[in-house]
């Protein structure tokens, strides 16, 4: 990962949304039929709906949240879910706090 595609999955509201959200996924999404919050995150539809987009254009934006490596997706069934990647957030705030 390149520090651009980190930038560039940051400057979109909509992907910063999706990222407050997955902090705290029982508190801005139903219950899920399949899937943990926890452990295997937001299900792709309840994302897209919450943000009031197609699923394609939902896809887009993850794809950017994947490839920054803010977010890891995982496949149950047809449906891909959505989960933060702590570990990998708490290094890119202390490489990027040490720049200052």
């Amino acid at each position: 990962m390149q520090d651009v595609d980190l930038y560039k999955a940051l400057a979109n509201e909509k992907r910063l949304a999706i990222l407050e959200w997955l902090k705290s996924p029982s508190t801005h999404f139903p219950p899920q039929a399949d899937g943990d919050f926890g452990s295997d995150g937001v299900c792709a539809v309840f994302i897209a709906q919450k943000l009031g987009i197609s699923q394609a254009t939902l896809s887009e934006h993850m794809r950017v949240l994947v490839g920054a490596g803010l977010v890891r997706p995982k496949k149950i069934k047809q449906w891909i879910f959505y989960r933060r990647d702590e570990d990998r957030i708490a290094r890119l705030k202390a490489e990027n706090l040490s720049l200052l």
